[in-house]
């Protein structure tokens, strides 16, 4: 089942909860829920995403608004993993890119740890090994939720897409369940959750609208 905005939200996946207690969309009834989706190899995810998401929890978490954290995989799969997630939630320490970034900016604590706490629920997306061969129907489907005006593109264009997703497809190892159901476009994606349990909104990158459509999801009955 794939999610669709306006209408009621699909669970996300979870292959293991390493803070907080157990929990999805379904049990988040009379809830708003902000679902911040990162990868732990992501800079951009601790150094923006994650900060404002901790920024809502900390002023909201009392008015109803869950938020939650989700920990997914689509590259770097050697970094993007359920034991440096466990790292990050025990002690702080970050890997990879993160730690080389965050570093550079001044921004981790001594033993490439990060300046702040992560204080709300953490979660590692479902990951599947990829298998089957890759047919043009695989490819469609991966291209369509992310180009709806597909077909009315040039074929040169068309093929260049086509191409660049079969190469993707090849490179992948794994299949993360959340990433796939919500057709996130990259990390970090938000996903807002209304309480009575409708996706409302799924955005990739810095959009800055987060609590601007929290505090308006609160105004509503």
């Amino acid at each position: 089942m794939s999610a669709i905005i306006g209408e009621k939200a699909p669970n996300f996946g979870v292959s293991e909860w390493v803070q907080g207690a157990p929990t999805n969309f379904d049990q988040e009834k009379d809830h708003i829920v902000l679902l911040e989706v990162f990868q732990v190899n992501c800079p951009g995810c601790f150094m923006h995403a994650i900060p404002e998401a901790i920024n809502i929890y900390n002023k909201y978490k009392n008015e109803g608004v869950r938020v939650l954290g989700l920990a997914t995989a689509f590259e770097d799969f050697d970094k993007n993993t359920l034991a440096n997630l466990k790292m990050l939630a025990e002690t702080g320490e970050v890997v990879g890119d993160t730690k080389e970034a965050l570093g550079n900016y001044g921004q981790l604590q001594e033993g490439n740890k990060l300046s702040y706490k992560i204080p709300f629920p953490l979660a590692m997306d479902n990951l599947t090994k990829s298998a089957g061969e890759i047919n043009q129907e695989k490819i469609m489907q991966f291209i369509y939720p992310q180009i709806p005006e597909f077909d009315s593109q040039p074929e040169e264009y068309k093929n260049q897409i086509i191409e660049r997703v079969k190469s993707y497809m090849k490179s992948k190892e794994f299949s993360a369940e959340t990433f796939e159901k919500f057709a996130l476009q990259g990390t970090p994606s938000m996903i807002v959750v209304d309480r009575k349990g409708i996706l409302r909104d799924v955005s990739f990158g810095q959009t800055g609208h987060a609590e601007a459509l929290i505090q308006k999801l609160l105004k509503e009955d």
